[in-house]
């Protein structure tokens, strides 16, 4: 019986290996393949013509290449075939493809020798990443490959597949936009896609018959084939998620991915464990597996050649697939020098690649969390951002408890979260800490860091979690919350991040984890967008102000700092804030805004001159509203007005 114990192990030891050639890769005349197993005493090679059953044609066992690696050659042309390793330390372990393998078989059994190319659709060498100025300019939309298509009312013909983000111009039944035109029309600048590697629960050959986000990795180099029309060749799943990625590129839009190196789907069943037992995951005193994750296992960041890999992973996607930023699942595992190295290794390849993640972790780890990317450790990693969870509880209440309300629901005395949010996270002289219970001082370094949202995949969508804590509020009442929260979203500094279908007030009839749930729970429903289209409209115009206005977007701290002000006497439920436009290079040289989450009409006092209503309740125009004002403005129920100078 094996012993899955590794306390009487010293990882650090182990070779390191430099070289960028691990993994199998096919020519006409030849296949090279080279794995890392520095504990293997004999690398089998096995070779299928069936992606999932049926004998192997052909083994044979690769030789120590050096560094804990092992290599072999094939001869000849092996395109289209199917491969396994089996190594032995002393015992047999599992057959599985390698754990860099980049094609694969139906529901990722066994590796396949593949020609890149061949996975290019036509002109990829021409396509070319939306350009950024600043993260700041980022606006950000998160959703669901299957999600996103799934519902007969979403008009699309490959309906929860990757080629569903390909399709122009598709509508309902009653003309409105959905798919790509959808986020043509609303103007975002980001697609964020949960998990689109392999992942182990949905079975590929009946993909309908389960649901999952995908958050269970099985081969983090290969894309998920239940996305794919043809899950048993594994070059139509390349070719058709870089189709994906061409189409949103030609529409302006950057696509960011969803990865999750914390974790595994399995622990000793893995590819790592059955390839170098032990060492890709964290371990505690006793010499078990360690579970930070929440998830059974948590990888081990921090050792030289799980660093190695994750930072190999990630180039790759760059790379081949062209992705333009990546988020990290509980970010707080991994160690910050790694968050470090991956920043630096990718600026090598792609400055502009955007990076953010969860500075949290589910559970205790061995690792002590100083040495963390948790979100208190954020300001030690430049150019990387997380996620503002003091903003979200703020904003709606507790995102785990139904009655909790927030700032736009009718709490009382919580403006001081909520301004925390609006500068982006940053140190500001003007935020009082005394009042904001779960922070004692600023995490983030640079506006860049912060990532601002209220909602995502994750608990309740935005209306339902609204719903629940106020039962009675007519669907008018929440419309106008939803409405105020996407206005605090949009005007604040940092990066605005949206959950697919904020815009029209996504529910999922109250259901806060629905991460297999089925399809009617999880599906974005077109026809909302229609029953609130008023609601779709005032993001959209809200998109469109952000990015007419550097002042809602300013790049570093001390811009923040010199022309964020809250100018305005304070007053219970209200927030209100002036920004010096003309400073940071804003068409407008004042704007005030102001936020009334109160069910009564409040009267503000604004400071000298003549001010244009450039939003006002479900309004929003620049050029303004009626007639200028001095002196004071009325603020309608939950709602946000904006001035600009005259």
């Amino acid at each position: 019986m094996r012993n899955w114990k590794f306390n009487h192990i010293d990882f650090s030891t182990y070779p390191f290996y430099d070289k960028d050639d691990l993994g199998v890769f096919w020519s006409p005349e030849k296949t090279k393949i080279k794995i890392w197993a520095p504990t293997a005493k004999t690398v089998e090679l096995r070779l299928y013509k069936d992606g999932q059953t049926g004998e192997s044609f052909f083994k044979t066992n690769l030789q120590p290449s050096g560094n804990g690696t092992w290599q072999t050659v094939l001869t000849g042309d092996y395109e289209g075939k199917y491969y396994t390793f089996r190594i032995n330390d002393g015992d047999w372990l599992n057959e599985t493809p390698d754990i860099y393998v980049r094609c694969v078989g139906v529901n990722g059994r066994r590796g396949q020798i593949y020609n890149p190319e061949k996975t290019n659709p036509e002109n990829w060498h021409n396509d070319k990443k939306p350009h950024r100025t600043s993260f700041t300019d980022s606006i950000i939309y998160e959703t669901h490959i299957r999600d996103f298509s799934i519902a007969e009312n979403s008009g699309i013909k490959n309906r929860g597949k990757y080629l569903g983000f390909t399709e122009k111009d598709t509508k309902t039944s009653n003309g409105i936009s959905t798919g790509i035109a959808h986020l043509q029309e609303l103007g975002i600048t980001h697609v964020h896609l949960l998990p689109v590697y392999d992942f182990y629960t949905v079975d590929e050959e009946q993909p309908l018959e389960k649901y999952n986000w995908g958050y269970d990795p099985q081969n983090f180099n290969a894309p998920e084939g239940s996305y794919a029309t043809n899950p048993y060749d594994g070059t139509v799943r390349i070719r058709e998620f870089k189709t994906l990625v061409q189409a949103l590129h030609t529409a302006g839009i950057g696509v960011i991915l969803d990865v999750v190196y914390n974790h595994t789907y399995f622990t000793k069943e893995s590819a790592f464990n059955q390839t170098v037992p032990g060492y890709f995951y964290r371990q505690n005193e006793d010499g078990t597996f360690s579970n930070a994750s929440g998830c059974g296992n948590e990888f081990a960041t921090e050792r030289a050649m799980v660093r190695k890999y994750i930072i190999d992973s990630l180039k790759y996607w760059t790379n081949e697939f062209h992705i333009d930023g990546f988020r990290f699942d509980l970010m707080g595992v991994y160690d910050l020098e790694t968050m470090k190295s991956i920043r630096v290794e990718l600026d090598k390849t792609d400055p502009g690649l955007f990076l953010y993640g969860e500075g949290w972790a589910a559970d205790r780890s061995p690792m002590p969390e100083q040495f963390r990317a948790v979100k208190n450790n954020i300001n030690q990693l430049p150019n990387i951002a997380a996620f503002n969870d003091n903003f979200r509880d703020a904003l709606k209440g507790n995102h785990g408890n139904k009655k909790s309300k927030g700032f736009v629901s009718g709490l009382e005395l919580a403006e001081e979260p909520v301004k925390y949010g609006i500068v982006g996270a940053i140190n500001h002289p003007q935020i009082n800490f005394d009042f904001i219970e779960t922070l004692q001082h600023a995490w983030a370094a640079e506006p860049n860091q912060c990532i601002n949202y209220v909602s995502c995949h994750d608990n309740y969508t935005l209306f339902d979690k609204l719903k629940m804590s106020l039962p009675k509020a007519t669907d008018i009442e929440l419309r106008k919350m939803v409405k105020l929260t996407g206005a605090l979203i949009l005007t604040s500094q940092g990066v605005p991040f949206l959950h697919a279908g904020v815009d029209f007030c996504r529910s999922k009839d109250g259901n806060g984890n629905s991460y297999k749930s089925p399809d009617p729970v999880n599906q974005i429903d077109w026809h909302r967008k229609e029953q609130y289209h008023d609601v779709f409209e005032y993001f959209r115009k809200l998109i469109q102000l952000r990015k007419n206005h550097p002042a809602f977007r300013m790049a570093t701290s001390n811009l923040i700092q010199t022309n964020l002000n809250f100018c305005i006497p304070y007053e219970m439920g209200v927030i209100s804030y002036c920004l010096t436009g003309n400073a940071v290079g804003d068409p407008f040289k004042t704007i005030i805004a102001i936020f009334n989450a109160n069910k009564k009409e409040v009267s503000i006092p604004i400071q000298e001159g003549l001010f244009k209503i450039i939003a006002k309740g479900d309004e929003l125009n620049e050029a303004g509203i009626g007639e200028p004002v001095s002196d004071m403005v009325a603020v309608a129920p939950v709602s946000m007005t904006l001035l600009a100078s005259v």
